[in-house]
């Protein structure tokens, strides 16, 4: 019992690291409407000023898992956790738009590498019949980082409006975006401190032949014939296959021809279903269903919250019902979501009434919208071109949300369940399992380049898939938008029912006999 605690501790302080990626990333959904009115940014700036993060972490990705063979898994989460403590800082003081970028992109470092480094480690230091369940403790620290994310900033949003001296003194009301990018220093120096407690991976002392420590930390965690075991089977593994000087080419040999195709269409379908057009927008997702902006940031906290609870469940289920199942289900449910909200957004319609027009704000010019009063627009597109036309592009920028709540005649709850059920379907299928699946599906003398390869092709999606959904958004309207979603999400439900296996309660090595053909002829040739 002591042991399984101890290598419980362990998994948990390194998924740390996945805490800090969630909470880096869904910070920004906030900050989304102030820098874009500070920084007067046109659509596909502020797309960028959300996924210049990704950018770096996409390019950290691809040298991480190399990196973590040279020099160690422990030493590249510490140097991820100062990172993400430098990135926390500088976005915080940002003075221009410029600044806040190349900050953000230093914070995405720090991303890239412990996105992929925490699960690898877990994977490496957990015994098989827990490692599903291990490895999962990344995607739910990540997911507890995205809820406390959503949650600190609606609390200084609560903050700027408040009368209390204290929370004047400390200007929340008009540092509140910073205030929302520099609370991550915090949990990013007790990341560094806490690594200080984990060993180095017995799997990565056994590549360097480092046996006798090896055999020691795995003793630590589990038996010593289970270690004894490890031993000898990374022996075998080391003596058939060379670990140093992998040429990427390798990744694309006949035998590992199906665990890569695998790895790239779940890697490319978790992303391109829009979750992080969610995680990264939500309270923008929220206005668009006309709630107002105060209602748009509470609703931001039952995203995270609700991914938390899924996540806990599918950590629950993983080892029990399975990696497929799982998938299968969640990515039907993706479908079935998706398909909810382009409904919901395609049945509106936006409608500025004299009454409501005198309801609004001071600052905004009333008589500028007689143009646009009492005339009905069948979607959102045409609605928001209108303002524009009316107020300037300034003012509608600054006022829309207030705009889409005055105008808009939909089924806010429709659109609420439609995120909340997608959020749901995401959190018990692709985003823990696709993290599982990576740490087990590649054979030990390849497994750091080529999760950095998929990864590195998960992340350029999702970055992708950030920089234009404000344009999306803009130029195809919201309806379009979630159809287009929930068109891959189909498309990859096929995929994983015809392709992806079943891996639970497998060691490593009997994955790789079962998953790699061939393999002593294919990779030798190179």
């Amino acid at each position: 019992m002591g042991k399984s605690n101890n290598i419980v501790l362990i998994a948990l302080i390194v998924a740390l690291g996945g805490f800090l990626m969630g909470f880096d990333a869904s910070v920004i959904s906030g900050v989304n409407k102030f820098i874009e009115i500070e920084f007067d940014l046109s659509k596909l700036q502020l797309g960028w000023a959300v996924g210049s993060l990704t950018l770096s972490a996409t390019l950290a990705m691809l040298a991480s898992g190399p990196l973590s063979d040279a020099i160690g898994r422990k030493k590249v989460l510490t140097y991820a956790a100062l990172l993400y403590f430098i990135s926390a800082v500088g976005s915080a003081i940002a003075p221009t738009f410029t600044f806040l970028v190349v900050a953000r992109m230093i914070g995405g470092i720090g991303v890239g590498a412990s996105l992929i480094i925490a699960p690898m480690y877990i994977a490496e230091i957990a015994p098989p019949e827990q490692r599903g369940r291990m490895v999962s403790f990344n995607q739910l620290n990540i997911v507890i980082g995205i809820t406390v994310a959503f949650f600190t900033n609606y609390l200084i949003m609560q903050l700027a409006q408040s009368d209390a001296s204290w929370a004047i003194s400390l200007k929340f009301d008009e540092y509140n975006w910073r205030w929302m990018l520099g609370l991550e220093a915090v949990p990013a120096i007790l990341y560094f401190f806490a690594l200080f407690l984990v060993p180095k991976s017995p799997r990565w002392l056994a590549m360097k032949g480092r046996f006798d420590e090896a055999r020691r930390i795995m003793t630590s965690a589990s038996t010593p014939e289970k270690a004894d075991e490890f031993i000898e089977s990374m022996k075998e593994n080391l003596d058939s296959d060379k670990n140093e000087g992998i040429p990427i080419g390798q990744l694309f040999k006949p035998a590992l021809r199906l665990v890569l195709a695998i790895g790239l269409v779940v890697g490319i379908l978790q992303q391109i279903t829009g979750i992080n057009s969610v995680f990264f927008y939500a309270p923008m997702i929220f206005e668009q269903s006309g709630v107002g902006e105060d209602a748009s940031f509470s609703q931001a906290i039952w995203v995270g919250l609700i991914n938390l609870v899924f996540t806990i469940l599918a950590i629950a289920l993983i080892d029990k019902l399975g990696r497929k199942p799982l998938l299968i289900f969640g990515v039907s449910g993706i479908v079935i979501c998706m398909s909810l909200l382009s409904y919901g957004f395609h049945s509106a319609t936006y409608t500025l009434s004299e009454e409501s027009v005198s309801s609004l704000s001071e600052e905004i010019d009333k008589a500028a919208l007689s143009s646009v009063t009492a005339i009905t627009y069948d979607n959102d597109i045409d609605f928001k071109r209108a303002i524009k036309q009316a107020l300037g592009e300034e003012k509608a920028k600054e006022f829309e949300s207030e705009l889409i709540a005055a105008a808009a005649k939909m089924n806010s709850w429709l659109i609420l369940i439609g995120i909340l059920g997608f959020v749901a379907s995401f959190a018990v299928s692709v985003g823990p399992v696709m993290w599982v699946l990576f740490s087990e599906l590649f054979p030990n003398w390849i497994r750091g380049l080529a999760i950095s390869f998929v990864g590195l092709v998960n992340s350029a999606v999702s970055f992708l898939v950030q920089v234009v959904f404000p344009w999306e958004l803009d130029v195809l309207g919201s309806s379009m938008t979630f159809l287009i979603y929930g068109v891959f999400a189909a498309l990859g439900l096929v995929f994983i029912v015809l392709k992806v296996p079943e891996t639970k309660g497998k060691s490593l090595e009997q994955l790789e006999a079962l998953l790699i053909k061939d393999t002593s002829v294919d990779v030798k040739e190179a």
